[in-house]
C-alpha cells in the first residue's frame, strides 16, 4: 500500500521537475527574442542584428535600412548590451543597457509592465548615419555632432495607449552639409516637453550662420511644427541652395526668411 504521504512527495518531486525545465527554458531563452520586441515595437524600422547571449544577457547592434531590400547598417555606434532580471517573470522590471560608444552612462529601466522608470543618460548619434533613414537626410548628407539627452522620463501604459512624462533634449553641434561649402553651418537645440500621448517642441539657434527657429508639437501621433530658417548677413549666396530645398521662401519683416512648416 502506498502512503499518502510517499505519494505526495513524488508530487512534489515531479512540480520540482517541471519547474526546474520551465526554469532552464526561460534562463536559455535566446537573444533573438529582444530583436523580434525591438521590431515591433517600431514596427519593422528598427532592427536587433548580430545578436549574441541570451534573452536576460545579451548583445547586438540596432540597424536601419533606408528600404526593404536595402541591407541592414548600424544606426548607432557600437553594441547594445542587456541584462534584465528574472523578477520580470514577476510583472517587475528591472532591466540594464550598455554601450560606451553611444551611451554616456548605463541606462536603467525599472518599474513594471504597466508603469517604467527610465534613468537619465546621453545619447550620441553620429549624424552621417541618419542618410540611412532615408529621405531628404540621404539629400542633404548631414555631418556633425548630435546629442539626445533626457530627464525624468516616465512611461505609463493605459490600455493600448502609451503615456509618457519628462523631458527630451536633443543637441546638434557643429552641423555641416554636402550641399554646402559653408562649415559649420551652425549649432541648434530642440527641446521636448513630453506630456502624456502629446509633446512640445521648440527649436532655437546656438550658433549660425544658418539660423533656425520655430516651435510645434506632437499631438497623438500627430507631428505640427512650424518655423523658419535663414542666413546670416553675407551669407545668402552661399546658403541658397540648401535653404531652397527645405521649404518655401516668404517675407518675415524686412527679410527673406525659408518657411519650415509641418502640418
Amino acid at each position: 500500500m502506498v502512503s499518502p504521504g510517499s505519494v505526495s512527495m513524488k508530487i512534489v518531486w515531479v512540480v520540482i521537475a517541471i519547474l526546474s525545465v520551465i526554469g532552464t527554458v526561460f534562463c536559455f531563452l535566446p537573444a533573438s527574442w529582444m530583436g523580434v520586441l525591438i521590431e515591433r515595437q517600431t514596427q519593422g524600422r528598427l532592427s536587433l542584428c548580430d545578436v549574441q547571449g541570451s534573452f536576460w544577457n545579451g548583445s547586438g547592434f540596432i540597424g536601419v535600412a533606408a528600404g526593404i531590400n536595402d541591407p541592414v547598417t548600424p544606426l548607432f555606434p557600437g553594441r547594445f548590451s542587456w541584462k534584465i532580471s528574472p523578477l520580470i517573470l514577476l510583472t517587475q522590471l528591472d532591466m540594464e543597457l550598455q554601450n560606451s560608444q553611444a551611451l554616456s552612462i548605463p541606462v536603467k529601466l525599472t518599474g513594471n509592465f504597466s508603469e517604467w522608470h527610465v534613468s537619465p543618460s546621453v545619447l550620441v548619434l553620429p549624424t552621417e548615419r541618419l542618410e540611412g533613414l532615408g529621405a531628404p537626410l540621404n539629400t542633404i548628407g548631414p555631418s556633425g555632432k548630435l546629442h539626445l539627452s533626457w530627464n525624468n522620463l516616465q512611461f505609463v501604459r493605459d490600455g493600448s495607449i502609451l503615456n509618457a512624462q519628462g523631458q527630451l533634449q536633443l543637441n546638434l553641434s557643429e552641423m555641416a552639409s554636402k550641399l554646402s561649402p559653408v562649415r559649420p553651418l551652425g549649432s541648434y537645440r530642440m527641446a521636448f516637453d513630453l506630456q502624456g500621448t502629446n509633446a512640445n517642441i521648440n527649436l532655437v539657434t546656438e550658433a549660425g550662420p544658418m539660423m533656425l527657429s520655430g516651435s510645434g508639437a506632437l499631438k497623438a501621433g500627430h507631428f505640427q511644427f512650424s518655423g523658419k530658417a535663414w542666413a546670416q548677413e553675407g551669407q545668402e549666396t552661399k546658403l541658397a541652395n540648401l535653404l531652397n530645398l527645405l521649404g518655401q521662401r516668404r517675407k518675415d519683416g524686412d527679410k527673406d526668411v525659408i518657411a519650415l512648416e509641418f502640418k
